[in-house]
């Protein structure tokens, strides 16, 4: 099983040649999971509007471990039926010790059962050197009972780094052993 916390230990001197100060070297910084609510709640009414945001609420939860924030509408916009202060999504921000063991259920469980992974592509990097997994269905996650769940969504991962450029951040998540695909 692969411990995020020892291959960073192990990654550090690699990447101590390439930076003069120990202060400058990447590393992961925080993990946003969010989720859009808005075509699950689409044409429904307010009582099946509710049940839909408080399951969507527990199963996420139950994945990241820690309480989900709703989000809300900041304008009314007409065509997407949504007004101000109206909840259209969800998320999460980790930190610290449950960011760890979350992206490590993430990459050891949950990445390897979801349908056809050959592996994250490398473009779901952005310009700064985050990176953004999305995932299909919930279920993939050990802790959600795919029988007894009433609504399958999906969500983003979203590993914020501390490097500097795209480069610098495939280097740092090569190094912490996250399944990257090579580029041909």
């Amino acid at each position: 099983m692969i411990s995020l916390r020892e291959n960073y230990k192990k990654a550090v001197p690699a990447l101590k040649e390439k930076y003069k100060n120990v202060m400058s070297i990447p590393r992961i910084t925080k993990v946003v999971v969010n989720t859009g609510l808005g075509k699950m709640t689409m044409g429904g009414t307010g009582g099946d509007n509710k049940k839909i945001f408080e399951s969507v609420i527990t199963d996420l939860s139950l994945i990241c471990g820690q309480k989900v924030v709703l989000t809300k509408a900041k304008k009314s916009i007409a065509v997407y039926k949504t007004r101000t202060g109206m909840p259209i999504g969800a998320k999460v921000t980790l930190r610290g010790p449950k960011m760890s063991d979350f992206l490590e259920r993430v990459i050891n469980i949950a990445l390897p059962r979801s349908r056809d992974f050959q592996g994250i592509n490398s473009k779901s990097l952005d310009g700064a050197g985050n990176l953004t997994i999305p995932i299909k269905e919930h279920t993939i996650f050990p802790e959600i009972m795919a029988e007894s769940t009433r609504i399958v969504f999906g969500f983003e991962i979203t590993v914020v780094t501390s490097a500097k450029n795209k480069e610098d951040g495939l280097e740092l998540l090569r190094l912490l052993e996250f399944p990257i695909k090579k580029d041909k």
